[in-house]
């Protein structure tokens, strides 16, 4: 299993039921006593095609001395150590207890990080729950029904970043190759970039356009670290596509794009900024990727300096949602100026990457809320509570607000455009998705 999640809670919010949910088997007794479960019980989990390995324990109680109890908690510590994640369910219909915010102290303290899960959401019964948890500190609830298997996507949106990090993030950094693709239209130079990062002939290059048909991808280290390199067929205008093998080419680039991690768009000096080129660069936007533009043949180019401006014209024009993409000029057949390739690639890696704690966030939040309220919809003022990232790569955030009426794009992208300026995010697509305050299982019953 590649990460391990612990189920944490006081007695009888669900543990178990949500144990079993996950493993897809009646592993763990479910009982409504309190304390059924004892010790830890581990389990191979799954929520779609996400896999990890999942520890059921007992339900926190305070003890300290060496009672049964006692015994307990700590097995529950143990498992919280083992874990790269925790889940902290409360039992929404009850609402947050004094023992609820006792743990909820505890967990705040510890270096696991933390998910607050609200059980028991279905039906209107669970709302006041799941609205008071939020007072607990740990960041916006999964609103969530183990028994009736509710919510689960939003537990697996939360759940998946671990996944690609690993247990071991400074581990995953060494061992996991940073995908890294190349893409263009035809005859821009793309093999010959390649062949050069790589100090070797291994791509196959030519004058002709549509040299390269498969997707090459080669395993190479820059400064100690992995990357995995991939060639691409080039992207041609849809018009222009007509050879069935040329479509699957095309098919097989796409595909490329949506594995990668950062994608570097190589652009034919000679031949300007075209608008094929602004499609491919919306393309990798749209799929959640790094970008990083490199300007090739940039030793032939006679008006340099125009060139240059035409092209970061036309980008925070056609593409203002991801102002501040690195704009690198090579000669890919010569060797100048792709030393700075790598290091531009690297950066933009680690602004995907990038995680802000919610404490950070939503103090930043409060600023820009006071600078620019929220419009009004339907004679009442929008209202933001609250703000919490779900997940990096790319930045993800989630906006929960207490009133319902949908709020504007154009406020949607003053908040985007904030992030960019105030936490350094250029070059890298931010997403942000509001959500009412209403339960989405209220009319579920």
């Amino acid at each position: 299993m590649s990460f391990t999640v612990a189920i944490i809670g006081r007695p009888n919010v669900g543990k178990s039921t949500l144990f079993n949910r996950l493993v897809g088997k009646k592993l763990a007794l479910v009982d409504d006593t309190p304390g059924v479960t004892r010790d830890r019980r581990e389990g191979e989990a799954s929520i779609g095609n996400l896999k990890f390995k999942v520890i059921d324990t007992a339900g926190l109680e305070e003890k300290f001395d060496d009672s049964l109890e006692a015994r307990m908690r700590r097995q529950t510590e143990i498992a919280l150590e083992e874990a790269d994640v925790a889940l902290m369910l409360i039992d929404a219909r009850i609402g947050i207890t004094p023992l609820d915010k006792h743990f909820a102290g505890w967990l705040r303290k510890s270096k696991t990080p933390v998910i607050l899960v609200a059980n028991k959401c279905e039906g209107k019964a669970g709302m006041p729950g799941l609205m008071e948890s939020f007072s607990l500190g740990l960041g916006e609830p999964i609103a969530l029904s183990a028994e009736h298997g509710e919510g689960m996507a939003e537990l697996f949106d939360v759940l998946l970043p671990f996944e690609k990090q690993e247990a071991d993030e400074d581990a995953e950094e060494e061992e996991k190759p940073l995908q890294l693709a190349i893409v263009g239209r035809p005859n821009a130079g793309k093999s010959t970039l390649v062949n050069y990062l790589i100090g070797e002939d291994r791509m196959l290059t030519g004058p002709e356009a549509g040299v390269t048909r498969d997707s090459i991808a080669v395993e190479w280290t820059y400064e100690g670290r992995a990357v995995k390199l991939v060639d691409t067929a080039g992207l041609r205008k849809k018009a222009r596509v007509q050879q069935k093998l040329e479509k699957l080419s095309v098919a097989d680039s796409l595909r490329v794009i949506r594995m990668a991690e950062v994608v570097v768009l190589l652009i034919d000096g000679e031949e300007s900024f075209e608008k094929q080129d602004l499609t491919i660069a919306a393309h990798v936007i749209e799929e959640g990727r790094a970008l990083v533009i490199a300007v090739n043949k940039w030793d032939t180019v006679k008006d340099r300096q125009g060139a240059l401006k035409l092209i970061r014209d036309r980008l925070s024009i056609s593409l203002p949602q991801v102002r501040g993409v690195p704009v690198i000029t090579i000669s890919a057949l010569s060797g100048r100026g792709v030393d700075r390739l790598m290091p531009a690639v690297m950066e933009v890696y680690d602004l995907w990457n990038t995680r802000i704690s919610t404490a950070r966030l939503n103090r930043w939040l409060e600023v820009m809320l006071e600078q620019h309220p929220p419009p009004m919809a339907k004679g009442r003022r929008l209202k933001i509570r609250y703000m919490t990232q779900v997940k990096a790569r790319p930045p993800t955030f989630s906006l929960f607000m207490s009133s319902r009426g949908e709020l504007p794009e154009s406020y949607l992208r003053y908040l985007v455009n904030g992030l960019r300026t105030d936490f350094n995010l250029p070059a890298v697509p931010i997403r942000i998705f509001p959500r009412t305050g209403k339960n989405p299982y209220v009319d579920k019953g």
